[in-house]
């Protein structure tokens, strides 16, 4: 049981934002790197396993989901698998775990949660289809590889 005279009060919370989500004091801590940073390190992975159309979007000012997307494109379900696994591999050398994987190669997406910073990867027609881009535009564009 804890001293209650060691019991700190939890901070107040700033006031919700105008479209009424909690507003984030700091940004979501993946380690010790900055969320922007290892979204770039997930470009250069993706880059290396020749994934297409690769776009890193910052949404630190728009949701508490994460801080940031990576969205890319593979021509098949092996190259994304192959992209994904190269992403997963590559960060896990830097000490850095995913949270969660979801979808397979078979559903032509593949979802990657690194906690701030989400990978999705998709086969062209997926990705034309879910238009995240589109959804996200509010989003100020980072990075984008053709």
């Amino acid at each position: 049981m804890e001293d209650p005279a060691n019991v700190t009060e939890p901070e107040p919370t700033s006031s919700p934002r105008p479209d009424g989500l909690p507003a984030r004091e700091t940004p979501v801590p993946a380690g010790d790197r900055a969320p922007l940073d290892i979204a770039r390190r997930i470009v250069e992975l993706a880059e290396d396993k020749k994934a297409a159309d690769i776009v890193l979007l910052d949404l630190g000012d728009l949701t508490t989901l994460a801080d940031a997307f990576v969205i890319c494109s593979g021509g098949s379900e092996r190259q994304i698998a192959a992209i994904a696994d190269g992403i997963i591999s590559g960060l896990r050398d830097e000490k850095i775990r995913p949270i969660g994987r979801e979808g397979t190669p078979g559903s032509h997406w593949v979802l990657v949660d690194f906690g701030s910073v989400i990978v999705h990867v998709f086969t062209p027609p997926e990705r034309d289809y879910y238009q995240l881009e589109r959804h996200w535009s509010a989003a100020r564009v980072v990075v984008r590889v053709q």
